[in-house]
């Protein structure tokens, strides 16, 4: 019978560690899992874009070609040749053209007494500036209709404008259909002067049109030559560009125009290129060196209102002279051409080189798509080629996720997150450091206030206090941990937070008091043992003199607070911000330091507890028989002993405090600032991930971005408990195992 009971209980121990090896190698095999996972999602990051050949076309006289154009779809196009005639090409097969034929050409309206066109631009697609050969300038607009299977191109001639009135030789000329129904045309004269002409249509109640004309001269303070010039997209700002590297802005009105700025850009190289990064608010610039850098509006002082034209971003350059740059109308990319033909693709904001196209050495023309999907590039023979283009995280680098940017109208590189904005010309600012930091700093706030108070509850429930008061103490204190995070939000969010604000100065001095005393009374404490005064006090019991203590303290502090605030400080907040500069938010660090203290304090408590209570009773004992108090024995002896456990329990109260997601989303203004405050708030890594993933469109960029900020968390935790543990492995060996 007991053969047979051995053999059983045998079987089943080694049924027993079987199912527990194979539920913990589970348990491991689902977190790889999850953390595999996430990965995935993140890794198309910090892929690369890549293009592929859609098709080609040939050309004749493509010596005669001025310009390019591609649509969306990336089955069609046009030329313009000099002649003034636009022929439009297809790339597939459509039911009106055949897969690389060209259709017959369309002439252009040609102004009286013009032959020929001697300047072509666009740097909106379908949009074209154009000069003739008699001083005449019109803005075209170039289209597709699609309707089924049919492809229908349209040409629509916006505004003409005539001659300049001084007989001076047009060199250039760029123009802009205005959103309040105007046109704005900039021509650049042979004497280096620019001539603007502005012309406002405004419809009457009867419907009829009446336009209004204004034509001004702008004379470049400098006598350089002018290589380059642009216009903004709104026809407000222009900029020129020359040979000796000078960087001119005025700012154009209806009726006059103002000097913004001239800057020495360079020193040492001319420029050859300018181009309006999308947005219209940064300028790229390339010279005749290959450099190609973006220019923008930055504050020369921080308490000025007056900006100076700085570089902001330096791209990826050429072996040589960069000769076109062509804007991307669907995001901050930018296609740079140099003069052997090699084009670049970049991103102004991240400083990524996407791509790299290795055209003939005589490539002079490019044409980018409306949505910056396809590229066309013209070649010697009259061949066209178009590529797709994917670039579907092009805003994305180690620098944008975790370094300073410069980005448009910040006085300064800097950390920034901020996701969306109403605006469609929105710069993406995904910096990732500002919630790393709000980590930290909710965490390091928590933990300030709940180590204090669950480690010096565990030493005293453990050594000091009576058994029947152990028994009572201890459960409601884990029975804290079983609130929902949810509720405590809720109540430091809408309860405490605006009973601090109205007397934050009371809780201020609680805080400072409340340790002083604490330190004075338990020195006095001391003091009296040693006399002997307290022989017949009973052990266990100081809490009955210390805790009415604290809260004698606590009520004086906070009926404190309104007079000392008026005494000293009329507003307190209002002093804070005119003598320091910090500004007090409602919700902030003090509030998180409770609410997420309170989530806190239970798990350290307890751990911290069992591993103090199981500390053989002889070593206290002896300690005590050698003449030492309960104070010293608890601290040289009691707490070095418990140590690896002290240690584990504080470490895993960092990992709660770290991943905690709703305290940190109700109680904070999850602003993802940098700021060590106490007095503000911040944002944190799961917080961001709660508040941005709804919005996050599914794959985009901001979507990937959030769960790096999931694979950032995981490892986070996965480190601080890799390192807790080893370190509690070396206390263990230190202090023995008991």
């Amino acid at each position: 019978m007991d053969h047979k009971f051995h053999i059983t209980n045998k079987r089943l121990d080694s049924l027993a560690r079987w199912g527990i090896t194979i539920g913990g190698c589970a348990v491991i095999a689902s977190v790889l899992a999850i953390l595999l996972q996430i990965v995935s999602v993140t890794l198309p990051l910090f892929g690369s874009a890549s293009s592929e050949v859609v098709g080609r076309v040939s050309l004749p006289k493509a010596g005669e070609i001025m310009l390019l154009g591609l649509d969306d779809s990336l089955e069609n196009g046009f030329s313009l040749s000099r002649q003034g005639n636009v022929s439009f090409f297809s790339l597939k097969a459509t039911s009106n053209l055949k897969a690389g034929s060209q259709g017959s050409p369309v002439p252009l309206a040609r102004p009286e007494g013009a032959t020929k066109l001697i300047d072509a631009s666009s740097d909106i697609p379908g949009q074209l500036s154009l000069l003739w050969d008699n001083g005449k300038a019109a803005i075209v607009r170039v289209s597709f209709d699609r309707e089924e299977k049919i492809v229908t191109p349209r040409m629509e001639e916006l505004f003409q404008d005539g001659p300049s009135g001084d007989g001076q030789p047009t060199v250039k000329v760029v123009g802009r259909a205005l959103d309040q129904d105007g046109f704005r045309m900039v021509r650049l004269l042979a004497d280096q002067r620019f001539s603007v002409s502005m012309v406002a249509v405004k419809k009457n109640v009867l419907g009829e049109e009446k336009q209004t004309r204004h034509n001004y001269m702008l004379t470049p303070v400098t006598t350089e030559k002018i290589s380059a010039f642009v216009l903004d997209l709104k026809g407000e700002r222009l900029y020129a560009g020359t040979e000796s590297g000078t960087i001119i802005a005025w700012q154009l009105d209806d009726q006059n125009g103002r000097l913004l700025e001239t800057t020495p850009a360079f020193r040492d190289r001319g420029i050859t290129a300018l181009a309006m990064v999308y947005g219209s608010e940064s300028l790229a610039v390339g010279d005749n060196r290959g450099g190609l850098t973006v220019w923008s509006w930055v504050r020369s002082d921080p308490g000025s209102q007056v900006r100076k034209l700085r570089q902001l971003h330096t791209l990826h350059g050429h072996a040589d002279p960069v000769i076109a740059i062509v804007p991307g109308t669907a995001g901050r990319s930018l296609l740079s051409l140099d003069s052997r033909g090699e084009i670049h693709v970049d991103h102004a904001t991240s400083e990524r080189n996407l791509l790299t196209f290795k055209a003939q050495p005589s490539t002079t023309i490019m044409a980018l798509s409306v949505r910056d999907k396809g590229l066309a590039i013209l070649n010697s023979d009259g061949t066209v080629t178009a590529w797709r283009i994917a670039m579907p995280y092009a805003e994305i680098s180690l620098k944008t996720l975790f370094g300073k940017v410069w980005y448009e109208g910040y006085d300064e590189p800097a950390y920034v997150w901020q996701s969306s904005s109403a605006n469609d010309d929105f710069e993406p600012k995904l910096s990732i450091t500002p919630l790393i930091f709000g980590t930290l700093k909710g965490t390091f706030y928590a933990m300030l206030l709940a180590i204090p108070l669950a480690l010096f509850g565990a030493l005293y429930v453990s050594q000091f206090a009576t058994p029947g008061l152990r028994r009572i103490i201890k459960p409601v204190v884990e029975v804290m941990a079983s609130v929902p995070s949810v509720v405590i939000g809720f109540l430091v969010a809408l309860w405490f937070a605006p009973l601090v604000e109205k007397n934050i100065l009371g809780l201020l001095l609680f805080l400072i008091i409340t340790p002083g005393c604490f330190v004075l009374f338990m020195s006095l404490w001391g003091l009296a043992e040693q006399r002997g005064l307290l022989r017949n006090f009973p052990q266990g019991q100081e809490y009955l003199l210390l805790m009415p203590l604290l809260l004698l303290v606590a009520v004086a502090a906070w009926q404190l607070g309104p007079l000392v605030e008026k005494a000293m400080f009329g507003d307190f907040k209002l002093w804070l911000f005119g003598e320091t500069g910090m500004r007090y938010d409602q919700r902030n660090c003090i509030i998180i330091a409770f609410g997420l203290g309170f989530c806190v304090i239970p798990i350290i408590f307890s751990i911290a507890e069992d591993s103090l209570s199981n500390i053989p009773a002889s070593l206290s004992a002896a300690a005590l028989a050698l003449g030492a108090s309960r104070w010293q024995t608890a601290w040289r002896v009691i707490l070095p002993s418990a140590s690896p456990g002290i240690f584990a329990a504080i470490m895993i109260g960092f990992g709660r405090a770290v991943g905690e997601t709703m305290i940190v989303l109700m109680a904070t203004g999850n602003t993802p600032i940098m700021d060590w405050s106490f007095l503000n708030g911040m944002r944190t890594l799961s917080a961001n991930i709660a508040v941005e993933i709804p919005e996050a469109p599914f794959k985009g960029p901001l979507y990937r971005v959030l769960f790096l900020c999931a694979v950032l968390l995981f490892l986070l935790t996965f480190v601080l408990n890799t390192g807790a543990e080893l370190i509690r492995q070396h206390l263990q060996k230190k202090y023995g195992r008991y």
